[in-house]
């Protein structure tokens, strides 16, 4: 009968039960011998007619004879009989107290009877110090026992795969610590799971403790979880507060029975001020000056003053009007608005441009925007938008004798002119919905992101340019190799209402930001839009081995882009833009945390490229992602 058994500290496996070991018994001539017979001449050859298990009530006959080495019609042999009792010894499932009893037979042969004692049948399991895993959990490992005879090397298998459980399950601290028996066969187990005595934070000298300590997920009391820390310490470093974020366990002087976690931080300095310029084609050649903090006040809150001037558009068509490019931007961001599950973004913007989507027109805006995401409790990959806003679009004529031109040339009555510099003032409601399950941000390679909203504008001055549209995105990762990844994108949008929607806020389709290879709108502006995007990204050969972190992030990209806008408005008909477009390039990215990727692309067309388009293509750089 298996009394007791312990549990080890380093390998947490059950040690060996305190019985007197078979192998280091000697099973005496005296005890093999003990039969009511003749003693048998040890000089005499004798072979087994039969053999006969005795004692063996639950575990079959048959399975204790396939591991004995003496079968029928072998020649007895006393040595080899005592290596085969300590083989079904270690079987596990018998005591200690067997024997062997040969009996000769008239013919001179043996009949062999082995006499065994199993262990006590397991009848059932209790089990005690768990919380973090269920009963049934912890005894879906256990059920192959019930109902046979105790087995030292089985319960420690089960107890093994128990601890294995519990670490993958990123209880790392959690292990089984003793197991023992009732008369009545109950095996009794008992968890320790590696509680949590406190939470302690260091490093930290501008951020406020309690800004950090609502980053921690994990609190005082719980069950160590190895994985629970990790994102905890994710979501740490996302704040971009920190440099470095650790984290140290140690037994509790004050209870021996639980742990200390101390999260060790390195801040980084996060107010800056840039200066910097560069050439984008949307921009073109551009100065920029800029002021920001990433922890404003110790708070984890962001903000920036940004401002830009840039030459104008590069590389468009000829209906975009040559003209300085004006841009200023005041953001703010608050990551813990009213619940951790709550975001907020708001800024006031200026811009001052030549105009992408009505021809020829210069364009001015002034906004203010504020944008709630809230993360669903249903699925923490899942966050719901909303978007409010009210902005002042003001167009201006910018060629009056070239348009004009234009409309008599296509035969457009100039009157219609004034539809297309329709501005005024909006209110803006966007209500959304995203997902994201990518596995990081800077170079994805698995996981999904998709987004869908909806757009109301109403004309605050005309109610009848009041629109609504609806856009929807959705991108999909494919890890390739061991740094590669393969994308694939989709993108829609649709003007659901809206029948004096003003041009402004057609959709376009060309340029670096949606169909490369085509110059800013060369594919057309509408109502609706469509398009998809094939791209591998893969690090270029051997520059990735580089020490230098910008090179790390460089990626080498092959694509293909297709789109097709709806409902062509009078911009995309007086230039002959083609609608529909297939362009296929390369190109080299960099994803900057905090701006995001920064693209140099070469695209060729593959279809109809329009009388202002170049069948041998053109570069596009861009900042940031595709739109919508």
């Amino acid at each position: 009968m298996v009394s007791q058994f312990a549990c080890a500290e380093d390998d947490k496996t059950v040690q060996d039960v305190t019985i007197q070991d078979i192998e280091s018994q000697e099973i005496t001539e005296q005890e093999v011998m003990e039969a009511d017979m003749d003693e048998i001449d040890a000089s005499s050859v004798s072979y087994i007619n039969d053999i006969e298990i005795l004692g063996a009530n639950i575990i079959k006959p048959e399975s204790i004879l396939k591991k004995m080495t003496l079968q029928k019609g072998s020649l007895y042999d006393k040595d080899i009989m005592q290596q085969d009792l300590k083989t079904i010894y270690r079987m596990g499932y018998f005591t200690e107290r067997m024997k062997a009893i040969p009996v000769k037979n008239s013919n001179g042969t043996i009949s062999l009877k082995i006499i065994l004692e199993e262990n006590i049948p397991v009848t059932d399991f209790t089990i005690e110090g768990n919380t973090a895993l269920s009963n049934q959990e912890i005894i879906q490992y256990l059920l192959p026992l019930k109902g046979k005879p105790q087995n030292i090397s089985a319960i420690n298998k089960a107890v093994e795969s128990i601890n294995e459980y519990y670490y993958q399950k990123g209880y790392i601290l959690s292990k089984i610590d003793s197991i023992y028996d009732d008369p009545d066969g109950v095996l009794n187990i008992s968890v320790t799971e590696g509680k949590i005595n406190k939470i302690m934070i260091a490093g930290n000298e501008k951020t406020k403790d309690y800004v950090i300590e609502r980053n921690i997920m994990t609190e005082p009391g719980a069950v160590y979880n190895e994985n629970q820390i990790k994102q905890d310490l994710i979501r740490l470093y996302s704040t971009q507060a920190f440099k470095d974020v650790n984290r140290t366990v140690e037994i509790s002087e004050e209870n021996p029975d639980a742990y200390d976690v101390t999260i060790e931080l390195k801040e980084q300095r996060t107010a800056s001020v840039s200066l910097g310029g560069g050439i984008d084609s949307a921009t073109g050649v551009f100065g920029s000056v800029g002021i920001s903090d990433n922890n404003f006040r110790g708070l984890n809150q962001r903000v920036s003053l940004t401002g830009m001037v840039g030459s104008g558009v590069l590389m468009s068509d000829a209906s975009i009007k040559s003209h300085i490019n004006y841009q200023a931007e005041l953001s703010f961001f608050e990551p813990h608005f009213l619940n951790a599950d709550n975001s907020l973004m708001s800024k006031i913007y200026f811009r001052d441009l030549g105009s992408y989507q009505v021809p020829l027109a210069l364009e001015r805006r002034i906004g203010v925007e504020s944008t709630l995401a809230h993360r669903l409790a249903i699925n923490p990959r899942m966050s719901s938008t909303l978007t409010v806003g009210i902005e002042h679009i003001n167009l201006e004529e910018g060629a009056k004798n070239d348009i004009r031109d234009l409309y008599w040339r296509h035969g457009y009555d100039i009157a219609e002119r004034s539809k297309e510099l329709t501005g005024g003032l909006f209110l803006k409601i966007a209500p959304g919905l995203a997902y994201d399950s990518r596995d990081n941000t800077l170079n994805p390679r698995h996981g999904a992101l998709a987004s869908v909203r909806y757009e109301e504008a109403f004309g605050l001055d005309g109610f009848g340019k009041t629109n609504g549209r609806l856009i929807g995105m959705a991108k999909r990762y494919i890890p390739i190799a061991k740094k590669s990844s393969l994308t694939f994108t989709g993108r829609g949008g649709m003007k659901i209402h809206g029948e004096n929607m003003p041009e402004i806020m057609a959709f376009r389709l060309g340029g670096p930001y949606t169909i490369r290879g085509y110059k800013v709108n060369g594919v057309g502006t509408g109502t609706s839009f469509i398009m998809g995007s094939a791209e591998l990204a893969t690090p270029i050969p051997f520059v990735d081995r580089l020490k230098v972190n910008f090179l790390q992030n460089l990626r080498l990209t092959f694509w293909v882009d297709a789109g097709k806008v709806f409902n062509p408005t009078i911009a995309s008909k007086i230039y002959d833009r083609p609608e529909q477009a297939i362009t296929a390039g390369v190109g080299l990215k960099i994803n900057i945390p905090g701006v995001g990727p920064l693209s140099v692309d070469y695209g060729f067309p593959l279809t109809n490229c329009g009388p202002n388009g170049n069948s041998n293509g053109y570069f596009t750089f861009g900042v940031g992602d595709m739109m919508y």
